[in-house]
This record gives C-alpha cells, structure tokens and sequence, in this order.
C-alpha cells in the first residue's frame, strides 16, 4: 500500500498520506475532515479505490491549470501558499495545529478557512480545487436564448451590425418556417433591444467589434497610477529576459556569441533586485536568477572587483509575489515549485505592455549605458541584420567575465544614481526625505504596511527549483533515476522500505536531495563512476555498457558451452573407482601435499 493512494468501503472513501508499521494517517475524503491516525485493523475492510470514482461520488471535476483566467490562478497560488509550509507536518497534529493558528493570526484569516483548504488539497493532490467557485447564472427563457445567441453571432462580431440588423436575422433564423414566414408569437425589438441593455457589456463590445489589442491600445480605461495600481507595495517582481546587444569571446578569443540578460525588477520601486547573465535562457537562466536576487549583493560584487555600500543595492530577499509573461519556462513545473516558499506567481494580463514597463525600461536603459562607450568592441546596431551591414562579430574582444563586471557596474548606477522621475510620491515620502533613487524608494517602501518579500536560505531556493521525482529506500540504498545513493544514519528505511519525494540536479548526478521531515538532506551517489557526470552522460555511458556487454554475450554463452564440454569429457575418461579408501585421510594428504611441493621446486629449477 503505497502513500496517496484511496481506499473504499461502500460510499466511504479514505486517502492514506502516510503510514506505519502499524499505523497509517488518512483523511476522510467525504466528510472532508483533518488527518488522523488509524490502526491499521480499522481499514482492513477498505479496498482500492480511483481517483474517477472519488471525483464521481464528491461530483468535483478537476481542471487544468491552464484553463483558468489570470485572477482564479492568481486565487489559487495565493491560498496554495497559505497551506504549502503546513503539508511537510501534516503528520503532526499538535505541530499542525499550532502552525494553522499562527498563519491564521498572521495572515488574518479563519483557521477554518485554512483547515478547509488544507483537507481540499490531501483529499485531491490538486492545487486547482482551491480556484474560487463560479456564480450560477439563472436559467434563460427559450427567447432569451434566442436572443443571447443572435447577439453574439451578429451584434458582437467585427461585421459591427447594428441592433436592429442583428434583431431582424434572429427573426429569420430562430423565428420563420420553412417558407420565410414569420411564426405567430415572437419577441418584439423593444424586448430584443431591452435584454442587450440588460446584459451588456462595453467590454466585451469593445473587444468583439473592435478586437483586443484595440481596446488595450484605444478604450480600456486609464485609471490608477500605472505600474502603482498593479503594485501598489514592495514585492511584486517583474521577469523578463533579452539578449543582449553585444558579441562576446571565450579566453583564447574564440566567438561566443552575445549572452542573455535575466532579471527581477520590484514594480513599484523599479529596483533590480537580481539578474543572471548566461549563454543560454530558459530554466537555468532562471535558477541563476533567483539564486543571485537571495544573495547577499555586496560580496557578489567583491567577486568582480567591485566595492559597494549596502545601501547602493540592499535586497537579498524574494519578492512574494512574481509576475512573468507566458514563457515556457515559467509555466514549468520547476518554476512553479516555489509557491512552497510562499510565493505566488501570477501571469501578465494580455496586451498590457505598460505593465512590463518596468522591465522593458531597465533593459533600455542598462543596454544605453554600455553600447556607447564599447562602440567597435563587438556592440551591434540596428542594421546588424540588414543585408551588406557590418559584421559586427569580428569586432568581438570582450571575455564574459569582462562583461558581467560591465553590467554589474550599469545595474549599480541604475539602481543607487538615476533619478526615478515621475514616481507618485507621498507626502509621507517627502516628509522622510526619500530620495528619487530606486535603492530609496525601495528600502523605503520594504518597511511599509503591505510590504512583501520573503526571507529565504540559498539553498532552499536551489532546492525548490530543481527537477522533481520519486525515490525508493532499499537494501540497496535510495534509488532514484535508476541510480544508488546513500547517507549515514538512514539504515532503518533501507530496510523499511518506502518511496520519498527528491531534487536532483540534471547537470550533476553526484547527489540528490531528500525532502525529509520537512527537511532537504544530501544522499551521495554509490557509483563513483558516475560522479560529477550529467544525467545525459550518464545515460550514454550505461547504453554504451549495455551496448558492450550483449555484443559479448553470444561469446560469453558459446565458452560456457565449451567449458561444460571440457569438465564433462574429462569425467568421462575417468575410471570409477568403488573401493575409494576413506581411512587415514590425513596422512594421504600430508603425502600428496609433501609430493607438491617437491615437484613445485623441481619446476621451478627447470625454468631457470
């Protein structure tokens, strides 16, 4: 019986979250109550039961993800982090409840509301039954229907007919019979026309006649203080990457390429609170982001030669709330992995490029700051790609090390020296003196009510943003991805048994990291052979084993052939003695042993 799994009896319906010799904690997927502990004789009746058929007696469907608008993933993630640092001690009861009652008093929300989310989740292991419930909407008469669809087939379309048009072609399709006629009962326009103004919306007038990007670009209302209105506190960090305008060589002045620019920019103060410059984006751009936002900036700077003050660039903390746009890598599971941190991750809203401003403007600007002064030393222009344009590869000379000291050094003026103009000051702000710096700005704003950033170890950042998969305890040791590893004081789950969830890292296979007890411990790879090596090394070199050693086996099995033959002619040329004297076995084997030796030294005189 393996964890997660359900069990049934009749219309009871149990899930097993974890378990014991002689104990296992379930939660009653009916009643919807908190784990407990159960001897294990109290569900021996209980047998296997489907996810199908728990979703079909609770009548609850999950949906994707995907399926939902920004606002219901932006609900999810947001109750998900209220229970996320509760499930690794579920088993508690009494660390369980102590930590409901301090985030119910720190987040002030019921501690009912978050024992009912907490039990949603054990029961369906999925974080979107905690999307809100949807308003039912009140049944529709047969021509309310009628005119429901005519108004969006005909009215709320680019065609832009008018009411009246789009009154007249219900009428002729919903309203007529065969010969064209009109039926005797119909609704009359003034009802047509009443239900429109009833359930309009000018929204969706706008974007169906007009189209979306329209409406962001020309009607959506201008209300609120821009990026402020979406942030209105410390800790809402926009991502983005771009690559950036220069050509880079290696040290022995080889070509590169030009590297990619990852960073976390906080939306209200627009301080750039951490980057990452790599050869390559996606997912490892983005763990080297969050790596470097959580780290301590004034001894990342020493790393280059670079003194600062702390208060030139004072974050070592996450934003709690991270906004990115669609990009594969931050719909990945990886990267969602940190809402156990606490964090929620919301997406852009579409075609709201103001929102990204915040971004867009740091990359302008830091890329203004350097392309004038490295002009001839590999920076391109915007004719880079125009046909008999210079190639402005072969001016390349800049090593990436030598660049990331550039950008460190933009990203320190950026920060601590240019002015924030048009920043919405308080007149709390302008009676503390906060200067127009974004270092001000957001050292201000970080001790405000409201403020959201998040204080995490390194290491757990690392951790969450691995790669996910299950590992088994065995006499083997913990095997995941087919591999063996081990650590010292574990020999009871080599024994046990059992399946445990771990991080590994892709890139090195040498360790692996267990969530146990709520902790990340280190397990060391068996095979040493291995070590240091990627997953995708490791892969190939167990196919070329495997690949050498059945090459082998037609001659392995034909010598074994050829050995059984050998032993079974030399025992058929044996005479078989009955008589075999068994007595003074000693003294027959002090003389052949005395026999041996005598002719070990006549041989060995003979070779000499």
């Amino acid at each position: 019986m393996k964890n997660n799994c359900l069990l049934k009896n009749g219309n009871n319906i149990i899930r097993i979250l974890d378990q014991q010799p002689d104990k296992k904690l379930i939660i009653d997927c009916i009643k919807q109550t908190m784990p407990k502990w159960v001897k294990n004789e109290k569900i021996r009746l209980f047998s296997p039961c489907t996810e199908q058929e728990l979703h079909s007696i609770t009548n609850t469907k999950i949906k994707s993800m995907e399926s939902f608008d920004t606002d219901s993933r932006k609900f999810i993630h947001t109750h998900f982090s209220l229970i996320a640092s509760i499930l690794p001690f579920i088993a508690d009861s009494a660390k369980r409840s102590q930590m409901i009652e301090n985030i119910a008093e720190e987040m002030h929300v019921s501690k009912q509301t978050i024992r009912h989310y907490l039990c949603l989740y054990l029961i369906y292991q999925d974080i979107s039954v905690l999307a809100p419930k949807q308003k039912q909407e009140r049944e529709l008469s047969s021509d309310q229907k009628n005119m429901r669809w005519a108004l969006n087939k005909f009215f709320y379309t680019r065609n832009q007919n008018s009411l009246k048009t789009a009154y007249t072609l219900m009428l002729k399709q919903k309203y007529c019979d065969i010969n064209g006629k009109l039926l005797p009962e119909y609704p009359t326009f003034n009802q047509f026309r009443y239900f429109y103004r009833k359930t309009k919306s000018m929204q969706t007038y706008y974007i169906s006649r007009d189209g979306l990007k329209n409406y962001q670009r020309n009607n959506r209302p201008l209300v609120g203080d821009g990026v402020q209105q979406f942030a209105p506190n410390v800790g809402v960090g926009m991502l983005d990457a771009t690559i950036c305008d220069i050509y880079l060589v290696d040290d022995a002045g080889n070509l590169v390429g030009r590297p990619v620019l990852t960073t976390c920019i906080d939306a209200y103060s627009s301080l750039c609170c951490g980057y990452s410059l790599t050869w390559e984006g996606g997912m490892y751009s983005l763990r080297n982001l969050m790596i470097n936002v959580v780290t301590d900036k004034v001894e990342w700077c020493k790393k280059y030669g670079i003194v600062i003050n702390r208060n030139e660039w004072n974050n070592s903390q996450l934003p709690g709330v991270l906004v990115t746009d669609m990009g594969t890598e931050y719909r990945s599971e990886n990267f969602e992995q940190l809402i156990e941190l606490g964090i929620t991750i919301t997406n852009l809203p579409p075609y709201r490029p103001e929102l990204k401003g915040s971004v867009e403007k740091f990359f302008d600007l830091v890329q203004g700051y350097y392309k004038k002064y490295l002009k001839g030393k590999g920076v391109i222009n915007s004719d880079f790609q125009e046909r008999g344009s210079h190639d402005y590869r072969k001016d390349a000379c800049l090593t990436m090390k030598d660049f990331e000291c550039v950008i460190l050094r933009c990203i320190i003026f950026y920060n601590s020296k240019r002015i924030v103009e048009n920043f919405p000051y308080t007149g709390q702000m302008i009676a503390e003196n906060v200067l127009p710096y974004a270092n001000c700005i957001f050292e201000w704003g970080k001790n405000q009510l409201g403020a959201n950033m998040i204080s995490v170890r390194k290491n757990e950042v690392i951790y969450s943003l691995l790669p996910r998969t299950s590992g088994k305890f065995t006499r083997l040791g913990l095997k995941v991805n087919k591999m063996r590893y081990h650590r010292k004081g574990y020999t009871e789950e080599y024994l046990t048994g059992g399946e445990v969830c771990v991080a590994y890292n892709p890139d090195d296979v040498t360790t692996v990291w267990a969530l146990l007890d709520g902790q990340y411990m280190a397990f060391d790879l068996i095979e040493r052979q291995y070590n240091g090596k990627s997953m995708e090394e490791t892969q190939i070199l167990r196919k070329c084993q495997k690949t050498l050693i059945s090459g082998e086996n037609r001659k392995s099995t034909q010598a074994q052939i050829d050995l059984a033959r050998y032993i079974e002619n030399i025992a058929n040329n044996v005479c078989y003695k009955s008589d075999v004297k068994v007595k003074d076995i000693r003294q027959t084997r002090k003389r052949e042993t005395r026999r041996a030796h005598i002719d070990f030294v006549k041989d060995s005189e003979k070779n000499e």
